[in-house]
């Protein structure tokens, strides 16, 4: 986890501080308007990343730009974005010059570039996440730059990240980074839409992410060629905090922007509460549910002090789970306090809800278990 901040916030993302860092760049950033990659401000990026590198802090990239770049080539309406079958199409070809850039621009550095494509589910399995992590850390250990995207030439609506912003938390978590810098063309969060509101301000640093928080957020975009927005960078800080990793959006609008932020500040800081490892770290930054876990005040707050959840504290189940699946774990007002694995099936779960552990026994046919959530295997967020 990142230490506590004297100076300024781009201090978390110091070298000494973070030692392993995760920038992702946006579609609007690294493609311009008429679909062509803005190779000198990309080449600034790269300058910048080399120094870090130089200075001893390993980076990750993800990088959008693959459905710009290859609506460009095929001749393709919307940014590529009209239909799902245009947008993969846009993407296979895309990635490949996408990744032909970036190869050639780390190389120039004296670095080498290594292409890593991800689905959703490589990330929300456990065992393919693990195996992502590996990868991942192995080439760092070589020495490599791993550069990771969406796959969307084989995702779908139902299967996918949809915004490299969530994708960026993901992979911080999986590459075990202190910290994710989002290059943004927005210079951080403002109370209001800067772009409307001439009162609005900027947040330098976010220390919980409340309701009144996310109410600042629009899912908008300035550009349309990408499908980010405010809103997915508050869900990426959400699944990075929780994860015990510091993340930054800051403007990339700038020549190197990284340098930029850590030499003049701006940006907004989103500093984690807690420290999550392993597989606390993926049950938080997990996206999809196979069902949830309604308690009441008592279990909320009992969860709150670090206990596992009992079935006497469980108001409602919903969804078809089974032991071992992750559950959302929602609060009375129907706010999602956490997410954990069940310790049984759904149909079990709902037999039991609301009962004590001596009239589990009667009901269920065998001896209960100690938890429905434990806490061993439960995290909040």
């Amino acid at each position: 986890m990142v230490t506590a901040l004297s100076e300024a916030p781009a201090d978390a993302f110091d070298p000494a501080r973070c030692p392993r860092l995760v920038v992702k760049i946006g579609s609007s950033l690294l493609v311009d308007t008429g679909g062509a990659v803005r190779s000198g401000w990309l080449a600034g990026v790269v300058a910048d990343i080399a120094e870090r590198r130089a200075a001893g802090q390993q980076i990750v990239i993800v990088s959008s730009g693959a459905i710009a770049l290859g609506a460009r080539r095929l001749g393709l309406d919307k940014g590529g974005r009209a239909s799902l079958e245009d947008a993969q199409a846009a993407a296979a070809v895309g990635q490949v010059a996408l990744a032909g850039v970036w190869e050639q621009l780390l190389a120039a550095q004296g670095l080498t570039a290594a292409q890593v494509l991800l689905t959703l589910g490589d990330l929300e399995d456990r065992r393919r996440y693990l195996n992502v992590a590996a990868t991942i850390a192995r080439l760092l250990d070589l020495g490599a730059v791993p550069v990771l995207n969406e796959n969307d030439t084989v995702a779908t609506s139902e299967i996918r990240f949809g915004d490299n912003d969530r994708l960026a938390a993901r992979a911080g978590q999986a590459a075990g980074a202190s910290g994710v810098i989002l290059l943004s063309d927005v210079d951080g969060l403002y109370t209001a839409n800067p772009a409307s509101d001439p009162t609005a301000q900027r947040l330098p640093m976010v220390k919980a992410l409340t309701p009144e928080i996310i109410a600042m957020a629009t899912g908008e975009t300035r550009s349309g060629m990408g499908s980010g927005g405010m809103a997915a960078k508050l869900q990426a800080a959400r699944m990075a905090c929780a994860a015990g990793i510091a993340l930054a959006i800051c403007d990339g609008r700038v020549e190197r922007p990284l340098t930029h932020f850590a030499t003049a500040g701006g940006g907004t800081l989103f500093l984690p509460p807690r420290t999550a490892k392993g597989r606390k770290a993926w049950l938080a930054g997990r996206i999809t549910v196979a069902g949830s876990l309604a308690v009441d005040a008592g279990a909320a707050a009992a969860l709150k002090r670090g206990a596992s959840l009992l079935a006497a504290g469980v108001t409602a189940v919903d969804g078809k789970f089974r032991r071992g699946d992750v559950v959302a774990i929602l609060g009375p007002a129907g706010d999602v306090l956490g997410r954990g694995l069940a310790g049984y099936d759904a149909d079990d779960a709902r037999a039991i809800r609301g009962l004590r552990g001596e009239a589990q026994a009667a009901v269920l046919g065998y001896a209960p278990r100690a938890a429905l959530v434990h806490a061993d295997h439960l995290v909040m967020l």
